[in-house]
């Protein structure tokens, strides 16, 4: 595991240490878990703000059991992807003594984020009615399945009951059998987009008023969100969405092709790309022009024996030779690449989405970077995910100012679980 990581992957390229963050000053407690908190905060973290994750003593976020587990590292690969720089702060909120910590820190914070199931936070007194009285100009931001109101509020819910619930499945797959789930996690994903979007809009607005306010991101609703325009569509003519395979229901020619040695796929959006593509891209310039092939209805109509024609052109050379005549064409083509071919491909790589970071422990961990480009303000340079408590006692020495004896005594108490903070951070 890992083996390669230094053969494969170019180490990180470090930000311009004059630049700024465009984040720079703003302090974010995070009590999320699992996938759609974490992620929302790791773009914030990544933009330069400031995140304290808040774990569990001992096991901390269950992501972090999530395989392929790194014995050396105590997490696996799902726990690094998403929870980057941040500094970990291991309480048990079970213990009035953590919950009094956890306040302390949010006296100091901008934004609080949070996706327990509903009524958690008010139990342990850290809700937003709560957090607002401690900090009043707190954005406090609750990621929840199915809302904090309302009948469904005590669903649990997950990525794939989202896909499920949503329709989404129903849209995806073939048409004679069941709809297919998803394996990307991409409602959790969007959702922590959409509540990053959030809570950066409440900043702007609290810039301008000095008011802080709630938030709330449903996986539900947003997976709605995610069917895309199926639903204004389904609105519109009163039918749901047909699954369609690697084809599109709205034009034609798209979807996937074998050429010589590999698959392909193609996208024709429109009438001038399908005309490119024939007349430019494999020498039928008289179906090109062709009647019956006039519009993307027409085309729809005669998907199978305009599959069969261009099948036919694509088998006899390979993809290199597809390749450069489509970019030459302006047609919309990619290759059908595994996720190990495609993080190693010139793309990825001129990109430099994929890098690899410096660890402690293990010497150089990989870095899968956000497909954000700023110009003047870049996103942070990533450090690995922390241990479960790594920055416990550092975080409450520089932020609250403890000392010594004020964390033996809280440690005694049972605020950081069974046993004291054990490593002290030196991440500032």
């Amino acid at each position: 595991m890992l083996d390669n990581i230094e053969a494969d992957f170019p180490e990180h390229t470090p930000r311009p240490s004059h630049a700024p963050r465009a984040l720079e000053g703003i302090r974010v407690v995070d009590f999320s878990h699992f996938i759609a908190g974490p992620f929302a905060t790791m773009i914030l973290a990544d933009m330069g703000a400031e995140v304290i994750k808040i774990e569990p003593p001992g096991r901390g976020d269950d992501l972090r059991r999530y395989p392929p587990v790194h014995a050396e590292l105590g997490h696996g690969a799902p726990f690094a992807w998403t929870n980057r720089n941040k500094r970990s702060v291991a309480l048990d909120l079970k213990a009035s003594e953590g919950v009094a910590i956890a306040r302390e820190l949010i006296a100091t914070a901008d934004v609080v984020v949070e996706n327990f199931s509903t009524g958690v936070m008010e139990r342990f007194g850290l809700d937003y009615e709560s957090c607002r009285k401690i900090r009043p100009e707190i954005v406090y931001c609750s990621v929840s399945a199915y809302g904090r109101e309302g009948s469904f509020k005590d669903r649990l819910g997950f990525d794939p009951i989202a896909q499920v619930e949503s329709g989404f499945v129903s849209m995806n797959g073939y048409a004679d059998r069941e709809g297919v789930r998803a394996l990307s996690p991409v409602m959790d994903i969007s959702t922590a987009m959409m509540a990053c979007n959030a809570i950066l809009g409440a900043l702007v607005a609290r810039e301008r008023s000095g008011l802080g306010q709630s938030i709330e991101v449903s996986l539900f609703d947003n997976a709605v969100l995610m069917t895309g325009y199926a639903t204004m569509q389904h609105l519109f003519s009163g039918t749901d969405p047909q699954r369609h395979g690697n084809t599109s229901p709205d034009t034609c020619p798209s979807g996937v092709f074998q050429a010589e040695d590999c698959s392909f796929y193609i996208n024709c959006g429109n009438d001038k790309i399908f005309q490119r593509l024939m007349s430019q891209v494999v020498d039928r310039p008289d179906l090109a022009e062709a009647e019956i092939y006039a519009t993307g209805t027409d085309r729809i109509r005669r998907r199978e024996e305009l599959f069969a024609i261009l099948g036919e052109a694509f088998a006899r050379r390979p993809w290199s030779h597809w390749q450069a005549r489509m970019r030459a064409a302006g047609v919309p083509c990619g290759q059908v690449r595994t996720v190990g071919e495609a993080i190693r491909s010139s793309e990825a790589r001129e990109r430099g989405l994929v890098t690899r970071i410096p660890h402690e422990t293990v010497g150089w961990v990989p870095n899968i970077n956000l497909p954000i480009r700023y110009s003047r303000m870049p996103i942070v340079d990533p450090v690995a995910a922390p241990a479960v408590g790594q920055h416990t006692d550092s975080v409450l020495r520089q932020l609250l100012g403890y000392d010594d004896e004020r964390l033996a005594r809280l440690a005694q108490s049972g605020a950081f679980g069974e046993s004291a903070p054990s490593r002290r951070g030196t991440r500032a």
